[in-house]
């Protein structure tokens, strides 16, 4: 099968186009950037932007399935910025698909686009979509994904995954941004009792993309629809972020901010940083802050029964590949 990757430059998308080529498959990728790493792993790599439609419908000839994966997932930002890259770029994945005939299309979406800003503990793809969003991330995704669904059609299958916290070896970003901020003496976490949150390995956020890309095409009931996937192994924020600060040899660090005052630093320093005498990413938002504030994992039932799919490699397992990953790497660069 011919598949074309869009954002194949990052995490999730270079492991799904590892995995895709491992399987036998024809692979082409697109990407804003040039990364030789990815250009010795095999495939046809084509540069540009999911904005420039142009592009897409040449990259996309005689492809038979898209895994659209290129996002803009910064906690801020400008709007404009967050529009052009999620929801623009994502119809224009859609217009080029459908021009191309291209069958399939699997969208990786997130868990945000359903976050209120409350705890979300065991929640399914049942609940509704927010009024109101914290960030224009979530935002721009959840609209991006209502219309990668609404696409679906006899003709066109569409599935959504919204895979939770991806980390694992190789992660440039949730991992290195950790380590950092700890180094710096920067890394706080919130004291709530009983709080949880599930994250994935990245093993299991690329099995979920191919378990989908399978099922899709036997299974009419997984077409037009979205998934939660994770570890499915909910735990104390502290208790992960203490393993991660373990693989760089690091002392754990306990809860010590409220989730009142960190809400506040959020609204604080988001507005702040809105100012001419600031720049750059916030260290603090208003979404991070409720984030870290709340619980939130998944019923990951629903993934299971209709894309065969289940987490199968445990946290404990991934820990300790991530360990030996970076056992040879200090500093962990960011």
């Amino acid at each position: 099968m011919k598949c074309l990757v869009t954002g194949a430059g990052g995490f999730i998308g270079g492991n799904i186009t590892r995995r895709l080529l491992k399987l036998g498959h024809e692979v082409v990728t697109f990407q804003r950037g040039n990364y030789p790493e990815l250009n010795q792993s095999g495939g046809t790599h084509l540069q540009g932007s999911i904005t420039q439609k142009e592009l897409l419908m040449d990259a996309m000839k005689e492809v038979d399935a898209v895994f659209h994966v290129a996002a803009l997932a910064a906690i801020s930002g400008p709007r404009e910025d967050f529009e052009q890259a999620n929801v623009l770029g994502t119809r224009n994945v859609i217009e080029a698909c459908k021009a191309n005939g291209v069958k399939r299309l699997i969208f990786t979406s997130s868990p945000s686009v359903v976050f209120d800003g409350k705890d979300q503990i065991g929640i399914d793809e049942s609940e509704p979509y927010p009024s109101f969003y914290l960030a224009d991330y979530p935002r721009t995704k959840a609209i991006a994904e209502t219309e990668v669904i609404a696409a679906n059609s006899d003709q066109f299958w569409t599935i959504s995954l919204r895979p939770h916290l991806v980390w694992g070896p190789g992660d440039r970003h949730l991992f290195p941004r950790i380590i950092e901020r700890a180094r710096q003496g920067k890394l706080k976490l919130v004291r709530r009792h009983g709080m949880k949150i599930d994250a994935c390995y990245i093993d299991n956020a690329v099995d979920a993309h191919i378990c989908a890309l399978n099922q899709i095409a036997t299974n009419p009931d997984c077409r037009g629809k979205a998934y939660f996937v994770s570890n499915g192994e909910p735990t104390s924020p502290e208790d992960l972020i203490n393993s991660f600060l373990s693989c760089a040899e690091m002392n754990p660090i306990r809860p010590s901010v409220s989730p009142l005052l960190a809400k506040a630093a959020g609204w604080l320093i988001e507005n702040i940083y809105k100012t001419p005498f600031f720049s750059g990413e916030p260290p603090l938002t208003r979404f991070v802050a409720h984030q870290q504030s709340t619980s939130h994992w998944f019923d990951l039932s629903a993934a299971m029964r209709d894309l065969d799919w289940k987490p199968t490699i445990s946290t404990a397992v991934g820990i300790e590949r991530l360990r030996q990953h970076h056992s040879a790497e200090e500093p962990v660069s960011t």
